[in-house]
């Protein structure tokens, strides 16, 4: 079934910001947090681990599902769980509690995000399909640009776990949104009934396809890129340069600013000059920038307005990324969108879980170990990009 464009860009940007929304909304009170529930930065750093590990984890759940029993069921039940997962949250009496919490949350938060994606791949494909993509990436940029203030605010007035209670209030809304606004895209003859065989099949298939391998890792660490980011960020900045929970909201609202802004022009470009050549400068834009910034941060300059003027370079150049590289990984492999999707998902999320883990214990709440993460998950992107996209002689060139 098709739906206006527009339409189809603001009820599956909504529901695909519900995950992001539980982690930007969060950034403001992690001090808070780590002060009130007698925890170290290394507990609050596990919160997010574990968030994108489930959050990755559960897309497998729920990409067979949503081949076989339509895209609509899985969306209600995992918004379900995740209101459970808020629920936690906000009775969290230690971190271990507040973790599980966020483990809940992750496994219900991950319904609408692998589900919009192979709705895009239902709706549309080629540069349509981009064109979606990138319009449902900027309904998401309400997530980096407002839910740090909306969390600044929230503990302005109360307690963060208010922050929870908020989040199951989306959440709900989100379900009205689905039931009243997302008609079902995948008609009754296009489903395939869940059984193991089929799935392992799908998997194996998938798995042999280096080039939905490579494209899914380009956009997993590029992604990985910004999730350190999310996990260090708010120490650094609260403490290094002493900004306020809103003064730090404002920051990482402008540094996201760049990323969202240049996704817009991912289709004009690629049709222009094809996808794989677009997503492959900007991954070499992306890992040039910041490899400098680290440079610049590892000789001492490590001022604020560098840091800020550095990350949204690399940030724009990441919002070519991200879209194009998606796209590109479904674009063969519409009998199997809904597994691909999940896969992907799966494999990006992890990896973006297991930079946090890794890198954590260098975290200082100084930024030389923030820009050097984001530079190491740049640099890997990088490599990929050489081995997936590299542009090829004329005629030849990756579409």
């Amino acid at each position: 079934m098709q739906i206006g464009f527009v339409r189809a860009a603001l009820v599956l940007g909504l529901l695909a910001a519900v995950g992001p929304f539980a982690i930007d909304l969060y950034l403001p009170a992690t001090p808070q947090i780590v002060r009130d529930l007698n925890t170290d930065d290394a507990g609050a750093h596990m919160t997010f681990t574990v968030y994108f590990i489930a959050f990755g984890l559960a897309q497998l759940i729920y990409g067979p599902i949503a081949d076989s029993l339509g895209r609509r069921p899985p969306i209600f039940v995992g918004l379900v769980v995740f209101i459970a997962g808020s629920v936690i949250c906000a009775m969290a009496t230690d971190i271990s509690m507040l973790t599980l919490g966020r483990f809940v949350q992750a496994l219900g938060a991950a319904a609408p995000m692998v589900i919009v994606r192979a709705v895009v791949r239902d709706l549309h494909t080629g540069m349509q399909a981009t064109r979606l993509m990138a319009l449902v990436m900027l309904v998401i940029s309400i997530s980096p640009l407002l839910a740090p203030l909306t969390g600044s605010f929230i503990i302005s007035l109360a307690s963060w776990r208010m922050i929870f209670g908020a989040l199951a209030l989306i959440a709900l809304l989100a379900m009205v949104l689905t039931a009243l606004r997302l008609p079902e895209t995948l008609p009754a003859d296009r489903r395939s009934p869940i059984n193991a065989t089929a799935l392992l099949r799908s998997t194996v298939y998938l798995m042999k396809d280096a080039r939905f391998l490579g494209l899914t890792m380009i956009g997993g660490f590029a992604l990985a890129s910004f999730f350190v980011f999310i996990a260090s960020a708010p120490m650094v900045y609260m403490t290094q340069y002493a900004l306020t929970p809103t003064e730090f909201s404002l920051v990482f609202a402008v540094n996201a600013v760049g990323f969202f802004a240049a996704s817009q022009f991912a289709a004009g470009l690629g049709q222009k000059y094809g996808m794989g050549r677009v997503a492959f400068w900007a991954v070499c834009g992306f890992a040039a920038a910041t490899s400098t910034l680290f440079a610049l941060v590892w000789l001492g300059l490590d001022d604020l307005p560098v840091l800020m003027a550095m990350l949204f370079l690399g940030n724009s150049c990441l919002g070519l990324v991200i879209a194009p590289t998606m796209v590109m990984a479904l674009e063969e492999h519409g009998e199997h969108a809904g597994m691909a999707s999940s896969l992907g998902g799966t494999f990006q999320m992890v990896a973006g879980g297991l930079m946090i883990l890794i890198c954590s214990p260098f975290f200082d709440r100084t930024a030389l170990p923030l820009v050097g993460a984001v530079a190491a998950c740049a640099f890997i992107a990088f490599v990929l990009a050489l081995l997936t996209l590299r542009p090829q002689p004329e005629g030849n060139a990756p579409a």
